[in-house]
């Protein structure tokens, strides 16, 4: 991490090795839960993005409960050219209240939701930065920062915050990466900007 590259970029023998034994090039780490995963992948994953920053969640106030100066960073980014955007669920979704159902967390997740639109609305309004919600089924949390990005595999009736997370890095076109990254711009699509209540 000191250099800011992966050990596959730095030495592409160690890659060939792991094709060889049927480990995809996109992925660089997998974590068997997303509590596992280091601070600082997170931090890298952000602070090391140029062009492009989207976030997929239900609510994930994880981010910013862990990571106080969150906003200020999504704010320079965004100043600095970068597009930040944001996709939150829609605590009134029919999605939002199953998933609260099937983890036994009652109306947790939706509180949940509420919260995280509190956290990002100083940056609604902010150009370069969308804050948009969604009432899909979340089938993974994905979080992207230019061609690196990590996503949250979630199961059935167990919190986000225990599930594996993928640390992945565009590798070629048409990979893990890129189906991800489809996934996003699909929820994208179907989703409306924020509204602080």
């Amino acid at each position: 991490m000191a250099l800011h590259e992966d050990v596959s970029y730095l030495w592409p023998d160690i890659e060939q090795g792991r094709r060889q034994h049927g480990i995809h090039p996109d992925l660089v780490a997998i974590y068997a839960s997303r509590a596992d995963a280091p601070l600082e992948i997170w931090r890298a994953l952000f602070e090391q993005a140029v062009r492009e920053i989207g976030i997929l969640v239900y609510a994930a106030v994880f981010l910013h409960e862990l990571w106080p100066d969150f906003n200020p960073l999504l704010r320079a980014k965004a100043e600095s050219g970068c597009r930040v955007r944001v996709l939150l669920g829609d605590p009134d979704s029919a999605a939002v209240a199953r998933r609260g159902d099937e983890e036994k967390y009652g109306h947790g997740i939706e509180s949940r939701c509420r919260q995280a639109v509190m956290y990002y609305a100083p940056l609604i309004g902010l150009p370069g930065v969308e804050i948009h919600q969604h009432d899909t089924t979340l089938y993974n949390s994905i979080y992207r920062g230019d061609d690196r990005m990590v996503v949250n595999a979630h199961r059935f009736g167990i919190n986000a915050h225990a599930t594996p997370a993928l640390h992945l890095r565009r590798a070629g076109q048409g990979g893990l990466f890129d189906g991800y990254a489809e996934s996003f711009e699909d929820v994208w699509r179907l989703s409306t900007p924020a509204k602080t209540e």
